[in-house]
């Protein structure tokens, strides 16, 4: 058994919560690389899969508008029927692939044993304009006893990231939180283990300058994080993403880091170590 030392405690090998998105997803070759490594990791693992740009690009061939404000998709009805068909694809892509490296994995929505419960967003402000993201889901619960209960059997659960609201509504979830609230619960839960959450994109972490691929920016606290998003240096889908981050290392996640998906397999993962 491997041991890892936190707040001065032995603690057995840490949970991994790995995300995947970006330009990995919709790339059969880095995800199958990605999937390779991700196959391979020692211990107990969940992967939390995206799979915005697909949905994007499928919804403009059918006509559909994609609104995103600040990172985030407005679902209308019609987006919603798109997601959740391009996402459970993705899924059970991965889920096979997963099947076929030797990793037991089982592909869950957050309807799913009731997996993920959500509230849908009520309207907002932003820049002096009312914005309703539609069927868009915020989570406020974790069926932890359910992943771990999956965990103990050897399986790898893979996460889509469609929610759960009320009375049985499908909600749109940034694939970003989900990660985050999944290891926030899991954290709690497996007190003992301890759990690492880590951000797998197309880029080394989180970039000083997106353009200069030695610009990495190897750790971030949260006054850093508000002045490159104040110099517009990070934005877009990369705000929720370290949003996200900072929630979950502020509510006990042991560790959080944004990390290129090829280094997964590496000691560290390299990239961005996100910190309180």
């Amino acid at each position: 058994m491997v041991f890892v030392a936190r707040d001065g405690k032995l603690l057995k090998s840490m949970l991994k919560i790995v995300k995947i998105g970006g330009n990995i997803v919709d790339n059969s070759v880095k995800l199958r690389a990605f999937l390779t490594d991700f196959a391979a990791l020692e211990g107990s693992k969940i992967l939390v899969h995206g799979g915005g740009k697909v949905a994007t690009a499928i919804a403009a061939a059918l006509g559909i508008e994609t609104v995103m404000i600040e990172g985030r998709r407005v679902t209308d009805e019609r987006m919603l029927e798109v997601v959740t068909m391009v996402y459970s694809g993705i899924n059970k892509q991965i889920v096979s692939a997963l099947q076929g490296l030797g990793c037991n994995a089982v592909g869950l929505s957050g309807a799913d044993g009731k997996l993920i419960l959500s509230r849908r967003r009520p309207a907002v402000t932003v820049k002096g304009k009312p914005i309703d993201y539609g069927f868009v889901g915020d989570p406020v619960s974790v069926n932890a006893a359910f992943l771990q209960l999956l965990i103990s059997y050897g399986v790898v659960p893979v996460i889509l990231p469609i929610t759960l609201g009320e009375s049985g509504q499908l909600l749109n979830t940034n694939a970003d939180t989900i990660a985050s609230t999944v290891a926030v619960a899991m954290s709690t839960a497996m007190a003992e283990e301890g759990v690492e959450l880590v951000y797998c994109f197309e880029k080394q972490g989180v970039m000083a300058d997106m353009d200069d691929p030695n610009s990495l920016v190897e750790r971030i606290d949260a006054k850093r994080f508000a002045e490159l998003k104040a110099e517009g240096t990070i934005h877009s889908g990369m705000i929720p993403k370290l949003d996200n981050a900072f929630s979950a290392i502020n509510q006990g996640v042991s560790s959080v880091v944004i990390c290129a998906a090829e280094n997964i397999a590496k000691p560290g993962y390299g990239g961005t170590t996100i910190v309180a």
